[in-house]
């Protein structure tokens, strides 16, 4: 025998972007971070949830960084930030 009973469900209608405040119509990327003992953030967590702009615009920020920090570093290939973050 069925029971059937309408019940409300709250969902997911969408994600604003945390940089930008615009809608991401949940196409969006999540970034955070948890700071363990010893650091000197310990306990902190963050999370941001970005439009693919304003991620994309974070990683090529990230990346020129890192470009800067290792480009007098004989090791360092330039081409290997055409992956970086990429798993």
């Amino acid at each position: 025998m069925e029971i059937k009973q309408l019940q409300q469900v709250e969902i997911m209608t969408d994600v604003v972007c945390d940089v930008c405040n615009q809608s991401t119509k949940l196409q969006f990327a999540t970034l955070s971070a948890h700071w363990g003992y010893g650091s000197t953030h310990d306990g902190e967590r963050y999370e941001l949830q970005l439009c693919e702009k304003c991620l994309f615009y974070a990683l090529a920020t990230l990346k020129k960084e890192r470009r800067d920090r290792l480009m007098f570093d004989e090791n360092f290939d330039p081409a290997s930030l055409d992956k970086f973050g990429l798993k």
